[in-house]
């Protein structure tokens, strides 16, 4: 392998600067009234996210049960939850602390609905009773009963200076009460079925309510009457949840067209890539059969259709405008790919099918210096050979209809030829890569091999032998004739590609190594493993510079942008981490780190010089120096004036450490118990603690962490000269009982 001493830096340091995770497992969605926060369930928490760059602003812990409902104060300064607990919990959106928790109904609540006042919420509960609550004050307002079943819609009303609250049920009836009497006024019965829905209309004069018998009724509400009925036959909805935890955002002005798409829940994610030629979009294959398309900064995301089961592999042209698919469909798909179009139905087109394998496509390859072919390997062992130079990738026509349907009309699929096959491994294909050339391509499989083909011929140039167990993952180097595999025997191997012998091997993962790439001009590796890190390696010195430890599970898929300002992992956790490249701005902040100590380290020396004692010490606690500090409380110490009184022998220094708090006087104390030790130092170090001791009161003293421990500590080192020790036994004593009178 070359020596590769180029002037780049090498890379040490990467944190993780954003996610992609589940938000959203099914139950109630809400939308601050600005539009600028999306508050969602996750099993039993939830998630308060940032809706215009994805963020996650807090998570809010739940009680172990099911969130059964929540909503947002129109104010958006706190929001309401209910869980099946039977609590109700009121939470502070800007901290994300629960500020109140109260137990509400006999049953678990259903809906609630808060006023536009923010002053007060409504709470519907299978008890089939309504009550209203004084959010901030925490008590009950209102408490009615009349429902004969199951409260599932409520909604408050200002009319003319009063408040009103209309309610429905599983009883099919709708309850109007006014807040002010505390009286039923009106009960309206048409529907035949639960009540899904009410909203009054602007002027106040209506209601409408919604069942799910699939009509709409509206109401004179003050004279009891049925106006009209306009049968639905379906839910009409602007902001829809679907069954596979997607939240889709309608546009009314823009004839209802989708303008914002939020994926609530991803499974394992086993493959992901960059696209696009800035490579802002996040490609995702997630154990679905829809691709999904994120937008890294705004995590909005397409869905895209077309194969027919799960895709387990993904792979992109150089540019990132061609995207290429493998699926248990048995067919792996080419897809034209404009991030920048106006619709989803001309940002994502199916340009090809490959059909062949006859079983799941498990492995895929672009080339990399064109776009006229592909590789793929399946699980029927057999890799093929792709021509795409039929394909005008830049005059494609767009799909008619929208990619949301599983098959878009006049969606482009040409039928790609394969020229060649071949039996490529004894077991399952795990990884192909092409060389940067575009004249050999690598295979690794659960065979433990890994192998070298000619593109053009399919030709077998090479084996790499010597991994124990399966193969993962095979690299080709940007600018090395090496090739790098990662396997289930826990390594890292960098392979010889002009005799297939093994240069190096990495070792480092506790688990299978299920992803390798490299990075910096081919002088470092990144890898990805089942113990659910990334680790850094750099080639030279075989030495693992970084370990990112951001997943909980399997790590089975990187990316790499191509500036190496990122790097994205993806696993089993259903979490793409983002990892930023921090190596210079970490280098820059050490750098001035030792600068402003060589200051200090000065300024240290001047205040000793000056015997500037209450500087020099406060200086020395901070720059972590207790030899230093040994020093001047000896020379303090040893240079008593005749006639002195003072504790230390000088009293500035007294002053000093009467005056010490907190950490400060934490580490002292630490300092003291180490220099105690050493009868060499035992005498200046009781006579330091002998000064704290009766300079700070126990309730100062037990302030400190650990500070009984620390107290405790000193005693079986104390000098038997020490005349002071009662003192020391006295204060243990004193912490001892101030500790636990404050429990």
């Amino acid at each position: 392998m070359e020596d590769n001493s180029r002037n780049l830096m090498l890379k040490t340091s990467f944190k993780s600067v954003k996610t992609i995770e589940s938000i959203y497992t099914g139950g109630k969605v809400d939308v601050t009234e600005d539009e600028s926060t999306l508050i969602t369930t996750i099993n039993e928490d939830i998630d308060v996210t940032e809706m215009a760059t994805g963020k996650k602003l807090h998570r809010l812990s739940g009680d172990t049960e099911i969130v059964t409902t929540l909503a947002v104060k129109p104010d958006g300064k706190h929001l309401v939850s209910a869980s099946r607990s039977l609590n109700m919990r009121i939470w502070d959106m800007a901290t994300g602390e629960c500020i109140r928790t109260l137990k509400a109904h006999e049953a678990p609540i259903i809906v609630m609905d808060i006023d536009q006042s923010s002053t007060l919420v409504a709470t519907g509960s299978a008890d089939a009773t309504v009550k209203v609550w004084d959010i901030d004050r925490g008590f009950c307002t209102h408490n009615f009963k009349g429902h004969g079943g199951v409260v599932s819609a409520v909604k408050f009303h200002h009319y003319h200076g009063k408040w009103y609250l209309a309610s429905g049920a599983d009883d099919c009836q709708v309850r109007i009460w006014d807040l002010q009497t505390r009286k039923c006024i009106a009960v309206l019965q048409s529907h035949v079925s639960v009540i899904r829905g009410l909203s009054f209309s602007n002027d106040g004069e209506t209601l409408i309510s919604g069942s799910r018998d699939k009509v709409v009724n509206v109401w004179d509400w003050k004279k009891k009457v049925l106006k009209a009925t306009f049968p639905i036959y379906e839910t009409q909805e602007l902001a829809a949840v679907t069954n596979d935890q997607n939240i889709l955002f309608y546009s009314i002005i823009n004839g209802l067209e989708r303008v914002k798409q939020v994926v609530g829940y991803n499974d394992e994610i086993v493959d992901i890539a960059y696209l696009g030629s800035d490579e802002k979009y996040l490609a995702a294959a997630t154990n679905s059969e829809q691709l999904r398309v994120y937008n890294v900064e705004t995590q909005n995301c397409d869905l895209v259709y077309g194969h027919k089961d799960m895709i387990i592999c993904i792979d992109r042209s150089n540019d990132g405008n061609v995207l290429v698919t493998g699926s248990k469909d048995k067919t792996a798909r080419v897809w034209r790919i404009d991030v920048d179009a106006e619709h989803t139905s001309q940002k994502y087109v199916c340009a090809g099918v490959c059909v062949g394998h006859t079983e799941s496509v498990g492995a895929i390859a672009f080339a990399r210096k064109s776009t006229n072919f592909m590789i793929t390997g399946s699980q029927d062992r057999t890799i093929k050979y792709w021509n795409l130079r039929d394909i005008d990738f830049s005059g494609l026509a767009p799909a008619s209809g929208d990619n949301d349907k599983n098959k878009p009309d006049g969606q482009v699929e040409a039928s790609v030829r394969s020229l060649y096959t071949h039996q490529a491994h004894e077991k399952d294909i795990n990884s192909i890569s092409v060389a940067p050339n575009d004249k050999v391509f690598a295979t690794g499989s659960q065979d433990k091999t890994a192998k070298i083909w000619n593109v053009d011929t399919g030709a077998l140039v090479g084996v790499c032998k010597g991994h124990k167990r399966g193969v993962w993952c095979t690299k080709f180097s940007p600018v090395d004739q090496v090739l790098a595999t990662s396997s289930s025997d826990k390594t890292v191997k960098i392979w010889s590609l002009k005799d297939f012998t093994c240069l190096k091997t990495f070792e480092g993962h506790t688990n299978s190594v299920l992803r390798v790439d490299f990075l910096t001009a081919g002088l470092q590796l990144v890898s990805a493993g089942s113990d659910g890190l990334v680790k850094l390696w750099t080639i030279k010195t075989n030495e693992c510079v970084g370990t990112l430890d951001n997943h909980t599970e399997k790590v089975w898929a990187l990316a790499i942008r191509k500036d190496e300002k990122f790097i994205a992992s993806g696993g089993a956790d259903s979490v793409v981490n983002f990892w930023e490249d921090v190596t210079l701005e970490e280098q820059e902040d050490e750098l001035r780190e030792k600068e402003e100590f060589i200051v200090k380290e000065q300024e240290l020396k001047n205040f000793m010089h000056k015997k500037d004692y209450l500087n020099a010490i406060l200086l020395a606690l901070s720059l972590e120096q207790p030899f230093r500090l040994l020093g001047m409380f000896r020379e303090v110490i040893e240079s008593r004036p005749e006639g002195d009184e003072s504790i230390t022998g000088l009293a500035l220094v007294d002053k000093v450490l009467g005056d010490l708090t907190g950490e400060p006087l934490e580490k002292l104390l630490l300092y003291i118990r180490d220099w105690n030790t050493n009868a060499k130092h035992s005498y200046v170090a009781q006579t330091v603690l002998h000064a704290i001791l009766s300079l700070h009161s126990a309730d100062d003293l037990v302030k400190i962490a650990n500070a009984k421990e620390l107290i405790d500590g000193l005693l079986p080192y104390t000098d038997r000269h020490y005349q002071r020790m009662d003192d020391l036994i006295t204060q243990s004593f004193i912490i001892d009982y101030t500790l636990h009178a404050q429990e």
